[in-house]
């Protein structure tokens, strides 16, 4: 998946403190995802599986393929019908309640102007998607932060 030799990638990470079964399922599971991350989704994740993830706020959907699924250590997904445009998630436990989650997005494609634009995006939506996760499983509070950050866009 990842040439991170070229460096045209978003990177995030940030510790989580629960247990890394807890902070996997979150995006395995649309129920709990869509409580810090997108509105709908259509299915858990499911190797070889596409699923659809909506963002009813933006009125924007995506096709998610997943590639490969190791519970509790990584979750690897084709974005959209670009075969390059892929994410990976991995999950590093330390000790029994802290999981630090690794988000690395490749595939980026044009001019250098256009490959800065979208790494910065794609790295600070992906620190967003974090932060509202740390929220909700350490503190059970719903930050709204995707759809707070495109308020113009957004239509709640």
């Amino acid at each position: 998946m990842e040439n991170l030799s070229d460096n045209h990638f978003a990177d995030a990470s940030m510790m989580i403190r629960r247990p890394v079964t807890e902070v996997y399922q979150a995006f395995i599971d649309p129920e709990v995802t869509s409580q810090f991350w997108f509105s709908e989704g259509s299915d858990a994740l499911s190797e070889g599986e596409t699923v659809e993830w909506t963002w009813g706020m933006f009125n924007h959907q995506v096709q998610i393929k997943v590639l490969s699924l190791v519970k509790d250590e990584s979750i690897h997904i084709q974005w959209g019908e670009d075969p390059d445009a892929q994410v990976r998630w991995t999950f590093d436990e330390i000790g029994e309640s802290k999981t630090v989650v690794k988000i690395i997005n490749t595939g980026f494609k044009g001019d250098q102007v256009a490959l800065i634009s979208q790494i910065r995006d794609t790295t600070g939506g992906f620190t967003l998607v974090l932060a509202g996760l740390k929220a909700w499983l350490e503190h059970g509070i719903r930050l709204n932060l995707v759809a707070d950050k495109y308020p113009e866009l957004s239509d709640s």
